[in-house]
């Protein structure tokens, strides 16, 4: 599998509801890296396409989500390729041309989960970043996180990302970001 690209990639943030981030484990510290992902991926120029899952019943995603993605796709299936997110991130590009995926998400065994496999099962290359991934349970995230590997996903940091999207340091964003990654407090 290739490197990360900025150039073709798609962030995808899978259902960050405000509503159920309190029964998360570690909620603050996986949407804190989020949010990084999201400012480096706004900065790198990289689309960021949020899912909600049944918004009306659940609510939307937090604020600090919701204001950071380029769209948001209300979703009624785990799996937000039941929906039509392939069809979303092949806008805009040739025939043909799917994107590479990162994608991080709640709960990481049930949406993340189901969207990730789903991504793989339509051929996109799909990068999960663990620590932006949060569950219930961690033992959950855990055996989700197993699952997603076997199944052929690449498991990642948001540091990897960044950095890979970047390249360089000669990047005209380098500076940006490297002051995004040092206000980054990945244990909050």
């Amino acid at each position: 599998m290739s490197k990360m690209n900025a150039e073709d990639d798609v962030l995808v943030l899978v259902d960050y509801q405000a509503r159920l981030l309190p029964a998360i484990h570690r909620a603050p510290a996986v949407v804190a890296a989020a949010v990084m992902l999201a400012d480096a991926a706004r900065a790198l120029g990289v689309r960021i396409v949020g899912t909600e899952q049944n918004p009306a019943g659940l609510g939307p995603n937090t604020d600090e989500i919701r204001r950071r993605c380029d769209v948001t796709m209300a979703k009624m299936h785990f799996d937000a390729c039941a929906d039509g997110l392939p069809a979303l991130l092949a806008e805009g590009r040739p025939a043909g041309q799917s994107p590479g995926v990162v994608i991080a998400g709640c709960e990481a065994h049930v949406c993340l989960l189901q969207t990730a496999l789903g991504l793989l099962d339509t051929g996109h290359r799909v990068r999960v970043v663990e620590t932006a991934c949060g569950s219930r349970r961690p033992t959950d995230r855990e055996a989700a996180m197993r699952r997603l590997q076997a199944a052929g996903a690449i498991l990642v940091t948001e540091e990897m990302v960044v950095f890979e999207w970047l390249r360089s340091c000669e990047h005209p964003a380098f500076r940006t970001v490297l002051a995004q990654l040092k206000a980054y407090s990945p244990g909050t």
